[in-house]
Protein backbone atom coordinates (compact mmCIF):
# COMPACT_ATOMS: atom_id res chain seq x y z
CA UNK A 1 0.00 0.00 0.00
CA UNK A 2 2.60 2.23 0.85
CA UNK A 3 3.76 2.81 -3.16
CA UNK A 4 0.27 2.92 -4.13
CA UNK A 5 -0.35 6.11 -1.27
CA UNK A 6 2.30 8.05 -2.59
CA UNK A 7 0.31 8.94 -5.64
CA UNK A 8 -2.08 10.98 -2.97
CA UNK A 9 -2.49 14.43 -1.56
CA UNK A 10 -5.59 14.19 -0.03
CA UNK A 11 -5.67 10.61 1.43
CA UNK A 12 -3.25 8.32 2.80
CA UNK A 13 -4.68 5.18 2.23
CA UNK A 14 -1.90 3.55 5.06
CA UNK A 15 -3.90 5.77 7.73
CA UNK A 16 -7.82 6.95 6.90
CA UNK A 17 -10.17 7.85 9.50
CA UNK A 18 -13.63 8.98 9.94
CA UNK A 19 -14.61 13.13 10.22
CA UNK A 20 -17.00 13.96 12.42
CA UNK A 21 -17.18 17.64 13.66
CA UNK A 22 -14.33 18.79 11.80
CA UNK A 23 -12.22 16.23 13.18
CA UNK A 24 -10.23 12.79 12.07
CA UNK A 25 -11.44 9.45 13.93
CA UNK A 26 -8.91 6.86 12.99
CA UNK A 27 -10.22 4.36 15.50
CA UNK A 28 -13.75 3.03 15.28
CA UNK A 29 -16.08 1.44 17.82
CA UNK A 30 -16.39 -1.60 15.94
CA UNK A 31 -12.86 -1.96 14.41
CA UNK A 32 -11.93 -1.61 11.50
CA UNK A 33 -13.07 -3.19 7.79
CA UNK A 34 -11.55 -3.91 4.11
CA UNK A 35 -11.86 -1.82 0.88
CA UNK A 36 -10.42 -4.45 -2.01
CA UNK A 37 -10.10 -3.35 -5.21
CA UNK A 38 -12.13 -5.38 -7.48
CA UNK A 39 -9.63 -4.96 -10.25
CA UNK A 40 -6.96 -7.09 -8.07
CA UNK A 41 -9.11 -8.55 -5.72
CA UNK A 42 -6.51 -6.77 -3.42
CA UNK A 43 -7.06 -4.94 0.30
CA UNK A 44 -5.78 -1.43 -0.57
CA UNK A 45 -7.19 0.11 3.08
CA UNK A 46 -8.23 -0.81 6.34
CA UNK A 47 -10.90 1.82 7.11
CA UNK A 48 -12.14 2.56 11.30
CA UNK A 49 -15.25 0.78 11.22
CA UNK A 50 -18.27 2.73 12.69
CA UNK A 51 -21.17 2.24 14.74
CA UNK A 52 -23.89 3.86 17.18
CA UNK A 53 -20.83 5.91 18.77
CA UNK A 54 -19.67 7.77 15.48
CA UNK A 55 -23.20 8.03 14.84
CA UNK A 56 -24.13 10.07 17.83
CA UNK A 57 -21.28 11.89 17.60
CA UNK A 58 -21.64 12.83 14.49
CA UNK A 59 -25.49 13.89 14.33
CA UNK A 60 -24.82 15.79 17.70
CA UNK A 61 -21.96 17.88 15.75
CA UNK A 62 -24.81 18.44 12.98
CA UNK A 63 -27.76 19.69 15.23
CA UNK A 64 -24.86 22.27 17.22
CA UNK A 65 -23.24 23.80 13.98
CA UNK A 66 -27.30 23.79 12.32
CA UNK A 67 -28.20 27.10 13.98
CA UNK A 68 -24.67 28.99 12.85
CA UNK A 69 -24.54 27.60 9.61
CA UNK A 70 -28.43 28.36 8.39
CA UNK A 71 -27.80 31.78 9.45
CA UNK A 72 -25.09 32.62 7.41
CA UNK A 73 -26.83 34.31 4.09
CA UNK A 74 -27.43 31.75 1.02
CA UNK A 75 -24.47 33.98 -0.80
CA UNK A 76 -21.77 32.76 2.07
CA UNK A 77 -23.36 29.09 1.94
CA UNK A 78 -22.96 29.26 -1.80
CA UNK A 79 -19.39 30.47 -1.12
CA UNK A 80 -18.53 27.47 0.15
CA UNK A 81 -19.84 25.42 -1.90
CA UNK A 82 -17.87 26.87 -4.71
CA UNK A 83 -14.62 26.51 -2.80
CA UNK A 84 -15.53 22.69 -2.45
CA UNK A 85 -16.14 22.51 -6.01
CA UNK A 86 -12.82 23.87 -7.18
CA UNK A 87 -10.79 21.90 -5.17
CA UNK A 88 -12.41 18.82 -5.73
CA UNK A 89 -11.90 20.03 -9.94
CA UNK A 90 -8.17 20.77 -9.00
CA UNK A 91 -8.19 17.38 -7.69
CA UNK A 92 -10.20 16.01 -10.17
CA UNK A 93 -7.59 13.01 -10.99
CA UNK A 94 -6.45 12.04 -7.63
CA UNK A 95 -10.88 11.34 -6.78
CA UNK A 96 -10.80 9.70 -10.38
CA UNK A 97 -7.90 7.23 -9.41
CA UNK A 98 -9.39 6.62 -5.99
CA UNK A 99 -13.05 5.72 -7.39
CA UNK A 100 -11.16 3.78 -9.82
CA UNK A 101 -9.18 1.31 -7.30
CA UNK A 102 -12.17 1.17 -4.49
CA UNK A 103 -15.05 -0.20 -6.82
CA UNK A 104 -13.60 -0.55 -10.45
CA UNK A 105 -14.70 2.40 -12.48
CA UNK A 106 -12.87 2.99 -15.13
CA UNK A 107 -10.76 5.68 -14.93
CA UNK A 108 -11.30 8.10 -17.94
CA UNK A 109 -15.31 7.62 -16.62
CA UNK A 110 -14.11 8.02 -13.14
CA UNK A 111 -12.76 11.28 -13.50
CA UNK A 112 -15.30 12.46 -15.48
CA UNK A 113 -17.59 11.73 -12.30
CA UNK A 114 -16.09 13.98 -10.34
CA UNK A 115 -16.54 16.76 -12.51
CA UNK A 116 -20.20 16.00 -12.71
CA UNK A 117 -20.54 15.73 -8.86
CA UNK A 118 -18.94 19.75 -8.92
CA UNK A 119 -21.73 21.00 -11.31
CA UNK A 120 -24.10 20.02 -8.35
CA UNK A 121 -21.90 21.94 -6.09
CA UNK A 122 -22.10 24.75 -8.82
CA UNK A 123 -26.13 24.64 -9.76
CA UNK A 124 -26.75 25.23 -5.93
CA UNK A 125 -24.20 27.60 -5.07
CA UNK A 126 -26.69 29.76 -7.19
CA UNK A 127 -30.33 27.95 -6.39
CA UNK A 128 -29.61 28.37 -2.65
CA UNK A 129 -30.21 32.30 -3.82
CA UNK A 130 -33.41 31.49 -5.25
CA UNK A 131 -35.57 29.97 -2.57
CA UNK A 132 -38.14 32.50 -2.94
CA UNK A 133 -41.01 33.52 -0.38
CA UNK A 134 -44.63 34.80 -1.05
CA UNK A 135 -46.93 37.39 -0.68
CA UNK A 136 -50.97 36.25 -0.22
CA UNK A 137 -53.59 38.86 -0.52
CA UNK A 138 -55.33 38.56 3.07
CA UNK A 139 -59.29 38.73 3.32
CA UNK A 140 -58.95 41.29 5.61
CA UNK A 141 -57.42 45.03 5.44
CA UNK A 142 -55.85 44.75 8.82
CA UNK A 143 -53.57 41.63 7.92
CA UNK A 144 -50.29 41.00 5.95
CA UNK A 145 -50.02 37.33 4.97
CA UNK A 146 -46.65 35.81 3.62
CA UNK A 147 -44.87 32.42 3.61
CA UNK A 148 -41.13 32.24 4.19
CA UNK A 149 -38.89 28.74 4.01
CA UNK A 150 -36.10 27.63 5.72
CA UNK A 151 -33.76 25.25 6.26
CA UNK A 152 -35.42 21.29 7.18
CA UNK A 153 -32.99 20.72 9.76
CA UNK A 154 -30.28 18.45 10.28
CA UNK A 155 -30.10 16.04 7.44
CA UNK A 156 -28.66 12.87 6.62
CA UNK A 157 -27.47 11.42 2.82
CA UNK A 158 -27.02 7.58 2.54
CA UNK A 159 -25.32 7.33 -0.59
CA UNK A 160 -24.36 4.06 -2.92
CA UNK A 161 -21.26 2.53 -3.79
CA UNK A 162 -21.44 2.87 -7.69
CA UNK A 163 -21.32 6.92 -8.16
CA UNK A 164 -19.60 7.16 -4.52
CA UNK A 165 -18.84 11.34 -5.22
CA UNK A 166 -21.77 12.21 -7.22
CA UNK A 167 -24.39 11.34 -5.20
CA UNK A 168 -23.05 12.29 -2.12
CA UNK A 169 -22.78 15.91 -3.78
CA UNK A 170 -26.54 15.64 -5.44
CA UNK A 171 -27.71 15.21 -1.61
CA UNK A 172 -25.33 17.47 0.14
CA UNK A 173 -25.28 20.51 -2.29
CA UNK A 174 -28.81 21.38 -2.37
CA UNK A 175 -29.20 20.22 1.94
CA UNK A 176 -26.17 23.32 2.35
CA UNK A 177 -27.19 25.63 0.26
CA UNK A 178 -30.62 25.54 1.85
CA UNK A 179 -29.00 25.87 5.66
CA UNK A 180 -28.98 22.59 6.77
CA UNK A 181 -26.16 20.48 7.93
CA UNK A 182 -25.43 17.02 7.37
CA UNK A 183 -24.39 13.07 7.91
CA UNK A 184 -22.95 11.79 5.00
CA UNK A 185 -23.09 7.58 5.56
CA UNK A 186 -21.12 6.32 2.23
CA UNK A 187 -21.40 2.69 1.26
CA UNK A 188 -18.49 0.42 2.62
CA UNK A 189 -17.39 -0.69 -1.18
CA UNK A 190 -16.26 2.65 -1.54
CA UNK A 191 -15.92 4.73 1.60
CA UNK A 192 -12.15 6.23 0.03
CA UNK A 193 -13.65 8.38 -1.75
CA UNK A 194 -15.81 9.69 0.74
CA UNK A 195 -13.13 10.11 3.31
CA UNK A 196 -11.48 11.97 -0.01
CA UNK A 197 -13.90 14.22 0.12
CA UNK A 198 -14.14 15.21 3.36
CA UNK A 199 -10.60 16.43 3.14
CA UNK A 200 -11.50 18.48 0.57
CA UNK A 201 -14.29 19.93 2.83
CA UNK A 202 -11.21 20.38 5.37
CA UNK A 203 -9.02 22.41 2.94
CA UNK A 204 -12.78 24.61 2.32
CA UNK A 205 -12.48 25.67 5.78
CA UNK A 206 -16.17 24.40 6.20
CA UNK A 207 -17.12 25.28 9.51
CA UNK A 208 -17.26 21.99 11.60
CA UNK A 209 -20.07 19.71 11.97
CA UNK A 210 -21.55 21.13 8.86
CA UNK A 211 -20.45 17.88 7.19
CA UNK A 212 -20.05 14.70 8.87
CA UNK A 213 -18.45 11.61 7.06
CA UNK A 214 -19.25 7.93 8.34
CA UNK A 215 -18.96 4.56 7.26
CA UNK A 216 -19.46 1.22 8.92
CA UNK A 217 -22.06 -1.11 10.68
CA UNK A 218 -24.69 0.01 8.30
CA UNK A 219 -27.59 -1.10 10.79
CA UNK A 220 -26.38 0.57 13.77
CA UNK A 221 -25.76 3.98 11.96
CA UNK A 222 -29.01 3.47 10.42
CA UNK A 223 -31.13 3.03 13.39
CA UNK A 224 -29.20 5.53 15.23
CA UNK A 225 -29.93 7.94 12.31
CA UNK A 226 -33.86 7.14 12.07
CA UNK A 227 -34.42 6.73 15.68
CA UNK A 228 -33.00 10.43 16.16
CA UNK A 229 -35.92 13.34 16.36
CA UNK A 230 -32.34 15.55 15.44
CA UNK A 231 -32.42 14.09 12.15
CA UNK A 232 -35.41 15.44 10.24
CA UNK A 233 -34.41 14.07 6.34
CA UNK A 234 -33.11 11.78 5.37
CA UNK A 235 -32.14 10.74 1.22
CA UNK A 236 -31.06 7.33 0.32
CA UNK A 237 -30.31 5.97 -2.93
CA UNK A 238 -30.24 2.06 -3.36
CA UNK A 239 -31.90 -0.77 -3.79
CA UNK A 240 -36.06 -0.90 -3.73
CA UNK A 241 -36.11 -3.78 -0.66
CA UNK A 242 -33.88 -1.40 1.65
CA UNK A 243 -36.16 1.75 0.68
CA UNK A 244 -39.22 0.37 1.61
CA UNK A 245 -37.36 -0.15 5.04
CA UNK A 246 -36.04 2.78 5.32
CA UNK A 247 -40.20 4.46 4.77
CA UNK A 248 -41.18 2.07 7.89
CA UNK A 249 -38.26 3.30 9.84
CA UNK A 250 -39.16 6.44 9.15
CA UNK A 251 -42.75 6.36 10.54
CA UNK A 252 -41.52 6.68 14.41
CA UNK A 253 -39.97 10.15 14.05
CA UNK A 254 -42.12 11.11 10.46
CA UNK A 255 -38.95 11.75 8.74
CA UNK A 256 -39.02 13.43 5.18
CA UNK A 257 -37.51 11.22 2.68
CA UNK A 258 -36.23 11.13 -0.82
CA UNK A 259 -35.57 7.68 -2.14
CA UNK A 260 -33.66 7.00 -5.51
CA UNK A 261 -34.21 3.46 -5.49
CA UNK A 262 -34.00 0.47 -8.00
CA UNK A 263 -34.14 1.14 -11.92
CA UNK A 264 -34.90 -1.64 -14.70
CA UNK A 265 -34.82 0.30 -17.83
CA UNK A 266 -36.38 -0.31 -21.20
CA UNK A 267 -34.33 1.12 -24.26
CA UNK A 268 -36.92 1.30 -26.94
CA UNK A 269 -35.45 1.17 -30.71
CA UNK A 270 -38.13 2.22 -33.14
CA UNK A 271 -38.82 1.11 -36.67
CA UNK A 272 -38.01 4.50 -38.02
CA UNK A 273 -34.61 4.67 -35.67
CA UNK A 274 -30.81 6.06 -36.41
CA UNK A 275 -29.83 2.71 -36.11
CA UNK A 276 -25.89 3.79 -36.03
CA UNK A 277 -27.25 6.64 -33.03
CA UNK A 278 -29.20 3.98 -31.50
CA UNK A 279 -26.57 1.13 -31.19
CA UNK A 280 -24.28 4.19 -29.90
CA UNK A 281 -26.72 4.81 -27.35
CA UNK A 282 -27.08 1.66 -25.97
CA UNK A 283 -23.29 1.05 -25.92
CA UNK A 284 -23.13 4.31 -23.30
CA UNK A 285 -26.20 3.48 -21.41
CA UNK A 286 -25.69 -0.37 -20.86
CA UNK A 287 -21.87 -0.77 -20.38
CA UNK A 288 -21.04 2.48 -18.72
CA UNK A 289 -19.86 1.63 -15.03
CA UNK A 290 -19.66 -2.15 -16.62
CA UNK A 291 -24.06 -1.40 -16.34
CA UNK A 292 -23.54 -1.10 -12.16
CA UNK A 293 -25.83 1.87 -12.92
CA UNK A 294 -29.92 2.07 -11.92
CA UNK A 295 -30.70 4.00 -14.80
CA UNK A 296 -28.58 1.64 -17.58
CA UNK A 297 -30.64 -0.07 -20.08
CA UNK A 298 -31.80 -3.45 -18.63
CA UNK A 299 -34.38 -4.61 -21.18
CA UNK A 300 -33.54 -3.37 -25.01
CA UNK A 301 -36.51 -3.79 -27.04
CA UNK A 302 -36.43 -3.34 -30.73
CA UNK A 303 -38.67 -3.34 -33.93
CA UNK A 304 -38.58 -6.83 -35.69
CA UNK A 305 -38.01 -4.84 -38.57
CA UNK A 306 -34.61 -3.25 -38.08
CA UNK A 307 -33.25 -5.71 -35.27
CA UNK A 308 -31.13 -7.81 -37.15
CA UNK A 309 -29.39 -4.08 -38.78
CA UNK A 310 -29.25 -2.85 -35.01
CA UNK A 311 -27.92 -6.10 -33.42
CA UNK A 312 -25.11 -6.14 -36.21
CA UNK A 313 -24.28 -2.68 -35.22
CA UNK A 314 -25.01 -3.30 -31.53
CA UNK A 315 -22.34 -5.96 -31.12
CA UNK A 316 -19.69 -4.71 -33.25
CA UNK A 317 -19.48 -2.07 -31.11
CA UNK A 318 -19.59 -4.30 -27.61
CA UNK A 319 -16.87 -6.52 -29.15
CA UNK A 320 -14.47 -3.30 -29.67
CA UNK A 321 -14.93 -2.57 -25.42
CA UNK A 322 -11.52 -2.35 -23.98
CA UNK A 323 -11.85 -4.56 -20.81
CA UNK A 324 -9.40 -4.69 -18.24
CA UNK A 325 -8.09 -3.10 -14.78
CA UNK A 326 -10.00 -0.03 -14.19
CA UNK A 327 -7.09 2.04 -13.16
CA UNK A 328 -5.70 1.66 -16.76
CA UNK A 329 -6.89 5.04 -18.69
CA UNK A 330 -7.42 2.90 -21.80
CA UNK A 331 -9.77 0.61 -20.33
CA UNK A 332 -13.94 1.54 -21.22
CA UNK A 333 -15.14 -1.74 -19.27
CA UNK A 334 -13.92 -2.06 -15.43
CA UNK A 335 -14.69 -5.44 -13.05
CA UNK A 336 -17.95 -5.79 -11.12
CA UNK A 337 -18.05 -4.30 -7.74
CA UNK A 338 -17.74 -7.63 -5.89
CA UNK A 339 -17.91 -11.64 -5.84
CA UNK A 340 -21.74 -11.12 -5.32
CA UNK A 341 -22.28 -9.00 -8.31
CA UNK A 342 -20.34 -11.38 -10.28
CA UNK A 343 -22.51 -14.53 -9.18
CA UNK A 344 -25.44 -12.64 -10.30
CA UNK A 345 -24.51 -12.02 -13.93
CA UNK A 346 -22.95 -15.08 -14.36
CA UNK A 347 -27.32 -17.10 -12.91
CA UNK A 348 -28.98 -14.51 -14.89
CA UNK A 349 -27.22 -15.27 -18.03
CA UNK A 350 -27.25 -19.02 -17.37
CA UNK A 351 -31.30 -18.86 -17.01
CA UNK A 352 -31.63 -17.17 -20.36
CA UNK A 353 -29.05 -19.32 -21.95
CA UNK A 354 -31.02 -22.42 -20.50
CA UNK A 355 -34.78 -20.82 -21.62
CA UNK A 356 -33.54 -20.59 -25.48
CA UNK A 357 -31.36 -17.13 -25.37
CA UNK A 358 -28.75 -16.81 -27.94
CA UNK A 359 -25.37 -15.38 -26.68
CA UNK A 360 -24.16 -12.98 -29.60
CA UNK A 361 -20.87 -12.02 -27.84
CA UNK A 362 -19.59 -12.27 -24.30
CA UNK A 363 -21.54 -14.60 -21.96
CA UNK A 364 -18.41 -15.73 -19.73
CA UNK A 365 -16.23 -14.04 -17.30
CA UNK A 366 -12.61 -13.35 -17.55
CA UNK A 367 -11.00 -15.77 -16.16
CA UNK A 368 -7.55 -14.31 -17.12
CA UNK A 369 -8.03 -11.44 -15.20
CA UNK A 370 -7.60 -11.32 -11.27
CA UNK A 371 -10.30 -9.39 -10.23
CA UNK A 372 -14.57 -9.91 -11.12
CA UNK A 373 -14.36 -9.38 -14.41
CA UNK A 374 -17.65 -10.47 -17.40
CA UNK A 375 -17.27 -9.70 -20.95
CA UNK A 376 -19.71 -6.62 -22.57
CA UNK A 377 -22.55 -9.40 -23.47
CA UNK A 378 -25.61 -9.77 -25.67
CA UNK A 379 -28.40 -12.08 -25.75
CA UNK A 380 -31.14 -12.43 -28.56
CA UNK A 381 -33.95 -14.44 -28.25
CA UNK A 382 -34.67 -13.04 -24.57
CA UNK A 383 -38.29 -13.88 -23.59
CA UNK A 384 -40.56 -12.84 -20.41
CA UNK A 385 -39.69 -15.55 -18.91
CA UNK A 386 -36.31 -14.88 -18.05
CA UNK A 387 -35.06 -13.75 -15.06
CA UNK A 388 -33.58 -10.68 -16.67
CA UNK A 389 -36.41 -9.49 -18.15
CA UNK A 390 -37.90 -9.25 -14.24
CA UNK A 391 -35.01 -8.29 -12.33
CA UNK A 392 -32.68 -5.67 -12.33
CA UNK A 393 -29.00 -7.34 -13.58
CA UNK A 394 -26.55 -4.55 -12.19
CA UNK A 395 -24.03 -6.19 -14.61
CA UNK A 396 -23.10 -5.53 -18.41
CA UNK A 397 -25.54 -7.97 -20.26
CA UNK A 398 -27.67 -6.15 -22.67
CA UNK A 399 -30.78 -8.29 -23.41
CA UNK A 400 -32.57 -8.12 -27.16
CA UNK A 401 -36.06 -8.41 -27.39
CA UNK A 402 -37.93 -7.75 -30.76
CA UNK A 403 -41.86 -5.99 -31.22
CA UNK A 404 -44.45 -5.10 -33.46
CA UNK A 405 -46.26 -2.48 -32.27
CA UNK A 406 -45.36 0.57 -30.77
CA UNK A 407 -48.62 -0.27 -28.02
CA UNK A 408 -46.99 -3.62 -27.84
CA UNK A 409 -44.11 -2.12 -26.80
CA UNK A 410 -45.04 0.30 -24.58
CA UNK A 411 -47.07 -2.78 -22.86
CA UNK A 412 -44.08 -4.49 -21.98
CA UNK A 413 -41.67 -1.64 -20.99
CA UNK A 414 -44.38 -0.63 -18.81
CA UNK A 415 -44.85 -3.98 -17.31
CA UNK A 416 -42.44 -3.77 -14.27
CA UNK A 417 -42.39 -2.33 -10.85
CA UNK A 418 -39.82 -0.17 -11.48
CA UNK A 419 -40.21 3.52 -12.95
CA UNK A 420 -36.70 5.50 -13.07
CA UNK A 421 -35.43 5.66 -16.22
CA UNK A 422 -36.58 4.95 -20.14
CA UNK A 423 -34.59 5.46 -23.57
CA UNK A 424 -37.01 6.02 -26.66
CA UNK A 425 -34.90 6.19 -30.47
CA UNK A 426 -37.33 7.17 -32.82
CA UNK A 427 -36.76 10.49 -35.85
CA UNK A 428 -40.50 10.83 -35.72
CA UNK A 429 -41.50 14.09 -33.53
CA UNK A 430 -45.61 12.98 -32.86
CA UNK A 431 -44.25 9.68 -31.93
CA UNK A 432 -41.44 10.97 -29.42
CA UNK A 433 -44.20 13.11 -27.71
CA UNK A 434 -46.59 10.40 -27.61
CA UNK A 435 -44.04 7.54 -26.73
CA UNK A 436 -42.74 9.72 -23.75
CA UNK A 437 -45.55 10.85 -22.22
CA UNK A 438 -46.98 6.93 -22.35
CA UNK A 439 -43.80 5.39 -20.58
CA UNK A 440 -44.34 5.16 -16.68
CA UNK A 441 -40.63 6.65 -16.05
CA UNK A 442 -39.50 9.34 -14.32
CA UNK A 443 -36.29 9.87 -16.51
CA UNK A 444 -37.21 9.87 -20.46
CA UNK A 445 -33.78 10.06 -22.66
CA UNK A 446 -35.45 10.39 -26.17
CA UNK A 447 -32.80 9.63 -28.30
CA UNK A 448 -30.50 10.78 -25.44
CA UNK A 449 -28.38 8.02 -23.52
CA UNK A 450 -27.34 10.30 -20.83
CA UNK A 451 -29.80 12.22 -19.82
CA UNK A 452 -28.65 13.30 -16.03
CA UNK A 453 -27.53 16.60 -15.15
CA UNK A 454 -27.39 18.74 -12.62
CA UNK A 455 -29.90 21.23 -13.54
CA UNK A 456 -32.83 19.11 -14.31
CA UNK A 457 -34.91 16.54 -11.51
CA UNK A 458 -33.93 13.22 -11.22
CA UNK A 459 -35.76 10.26 -9.94
CA UNK A 460 -38.08 7.70 -9.93
CA UNK A 461 -41.98 6.62 -9.80
CA UNK A 462 -43.69 3.25 -8.33
CA UNK A 463 -40.93 0.80 -7.18
CA UNK A 464 -37.87 3.38 -7.88
CA UNK A 465 -38.86 5.79 -5.03
CA UNK A 466 -39.81 9.23 -4.75
CA UNK A 467 -38.84 13.04 -4.54
CA UNK A 468 -36.23 14.33 -7.05
CA UNK A 469 -32.84 15.30 -7.15
CA UNK A 470 -31.11 18.06 -9.55
CA UNK A 471 -32.94 21.24 -10.86
CA UNK A 472 -34.78 23.60 -8.87
CA UNK A 473 -36.89 20.90 -7.84
CA UNK A 474 -33.83 19.13 -5.45
CA UNK A 475 -33.81 21.67 -2.80
CA UNK A 476 -37.42 21.85 -1.87
CA UNK A 477 -37.60 18.87 0.19
CA UNK A 478 -34.36 20.09 2.81
CA UNK A 479 -36.98 23.57 3.06
CA UNK A 480 -39.97 24.36 5.62
CA UNK A 481 -42.59 26.52 4.24
CA UNK A 482 -44.12 28.81 7.35
CA UNK A 483 -46.99 30.58 6.71
CA UNK A 484 -46.38 33.87 8.88
CA UNK A 485 -50.24 35.87 9.44
CA UNK A 486 -49.47 39.61 10.65
CA UNK A 487 -52.18 41.67 12.33
CA UNK A 488 -51.24 45.33 12.04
Amino acid sequence: MSTLTQQFQLIDFDKVGLFINGKWIHEGSKGTFDVVNPSTKQVIAKVPKGGSTEAKQAINAAEVAFPIWTKLTAQERGYYLLKIRDLMLEHKEEIGTIISLEMGKAYTEAVGEVTYAASFLTWYAEEGKRVYGETIPASDASKRLMVIKQAAGVVAAITPWNFPIAMMTRKIGPALAAGCTSIVKPASQSPLTALAFARIVELAEVPAGVINIIVGATGEISNEIFESDVVRKVSFTGSTEIGKDLVKASAKTLKKLSLELGGHAPFLVLEDADIEQAATGAILSKFRNAGQTCVCANRIFVHKNVAEQFKEAFVKKAEKLIVGESIDATVQVGPLVNAEGLLKVEEQVQDAVNKGAKIETGGEKIDSLEGFFYKPTILSGVTSDMIIMSEETFGPVAPIVEFESIDEVIQEANSTQYGLAAYVYTRDLATAITVSERLEFGIIGLNDAAPGVSQAPFGGIKHSGYGREGGHQGISDYLEEKYISIQI
